[in-house]
């Protein structure tokens, strides 16, 4: 079996920290469980100010309180979504057990993704100008919405003074920044911590998504969202998002961190918005390059997690990419798209999927794809129940509404572990 390609400087790239906050469950415990029990979460849409307008279904986060995770002097000068990120980045750091070293602060760095950004703190502070005048208006107004608040906020409440970054992306930002944390380890940074969270479900981020071609508009939650199938009419968005703490392996090592995957290839392509056919091509590039870049044949692949958009001409993009780069593997390996049951979080969907794509191989579990049951598609959808079996590779994708494809390779670790 071939293994990852060497890097000119040795430093391979490893995940060793992971948090969670998701329509199916607000930290990794509980969204393992949902997932791979296929437990299906979309509902009515509920946040206030949006329930009289067309969307009617999509995947909101219940039971989460800011107040619980993160220090108030954070939370009133921040949005929901960064609200989110901070809080996923908590876990993720008590998961990996890193913090700040005072002697060397510049060690790690902080990298993010969000297609939104702060959507709902903008809006309340726009009704303030607008209903009662420019004194009622605060001076976060003009950080909150900023798709980079997430990385500052988490840099500034860590301590992290590496090289930090945020990605204005599409939904294949989610898998972009872990090619951004790898390119600032294999450069000396010790540790990053990455990932992406969105919160799009307020009256204003609605309003705008409505103009999306590929929304689904269906009222009943088990038909909303229902990729690869004859009845596919959209995506259901989503809330929510994963944080990362991915490391230089060697340094994880010496300080005995446990060694959750392996990050072995990326590749992204940009194919535009001219139609969902030219992903093709785009997308089937992206795999072949991240494979290239983890040195691992198209047979080698034991699981793909579906971009899954739910849009029959981009379902059948898909479908087709994966047989271009797979080959005749690409119709027998198990292909699955858990965000079926919790909705498409935009920048996050991505995030979510490498979250469960490290505890497939950790497991030995593929999750199911929930509310389907039959496939129009040569693939080997995986429906119903879990499958458990060997994983050695994971193969992540994602596409973008804007036209951006991504790829991105995980491994499981076979070496003994502190």
């Amino acid at each position: 079996m071939s293994g990852p390609r060497q890097r000119p400087n040795g430093r391979q790239v490893v995940v060793t920290g992971l948090g969670v906050l998701a329509p199916s469950g607000v930290g990794t415990d509980a969204f393992w469980k949902a997932v791979q029990q296929g437990t299906a979460v979309l509902g009515p849409v509920t946040r206030e100010g949006c329930t009289e307008l067309p969307l009617r279904v999509a995947g909101e986060v219940h039971g989460f309180d800011p107040a619980g995770l993160i220090e108030n002097r954070f939370l009133v000068q921040t949005d929901r979504f960064t609200h989110f990120a901070m809080a996923a980045a908590e876990l993720a750091l008590e998961d990996a057990q890193l913090r700040t070293d005072q002697q060397a602060p510049f060690d790690i760095g902080v990298v993010t993704a969000a297609g939104s950004g702060g959507g709902e703190f903008g809006q309340g502070e726009l009704q303030n100008l607008w209903g009662q005048g420019p004194h009622f208006v605060g001076p976060y107004q003009s950080i909150a919405w900023f798709y980079a608040a997430s990385t500052g906020q988490i840099s500034i409440r860590g301590g992290f003074q590496g090289p930090c970054g945020v990605l204005a992306n599409d939904e294949a930002g989610g898998l972009d920044v872990f090619a951004h944390a790898c390119r600032t380890i294999r450069h000396g940074t010790n540790a990053v911590v990455a990932g992406a969270t969105e919160a799009p479900l307020a009256p204003y981020s609605v309003v705008c998504q409505l103009g999306y071609p590929e929304l689904s508009l269906a009222k009943e939650p088990h038909r909303a969202y229902l990729p690869f199938t004859d009845d596919a009419c959209g995506f259901s968005p989503a809330e929510g998002g994963a944080m990362f703490v991915v490391e230089e392996e060697g340094a994880a090592l010496r300080r005995g961190a446990r060694i959750r995957a392996m990050v072995a290839g990326h590749a992204a392509t940009f194919t535009g918005t001219a139609g969902w056919e030219r992903s093709r091509q785009g997308l089937a590039r992206a795999i072949q390059g991240a494979l290239a870049e983890a040195g691992c044949a198209p047979d080698e692949v034991d699981v793909v997690f579906a971009d899954a958009l739910g849009v029959p001409a981009a379902d059948q993009a898909e479908a087709l990419a994966i047989a271009d780069a797979l080959g005749p593997h690409g119709a027998e390996v198990p292909v699955t798209a858990p965000k079926t049951g919790y909705g498409r979080a935009y920048s996050a969907a991505s995030a979510l999927d490498v979250a469960t794509a490290v505890l497939s191989l950790e497991h030995g579990i593929v999750p199911p794809t929930p509310n389907i049951t039959e496939v129009r598609h040569d693939l080997d959808l995986v429906t119903g129940h879990a499958r458990r079996m060997p994983l050695r590779t994971a193969l992540v994708l994602s596409r973008g509404l804007m036209g951006c494809n991504s790829a991105l390779v995980l491994r499981r670790s076979t070496e003994e572990r502190p």
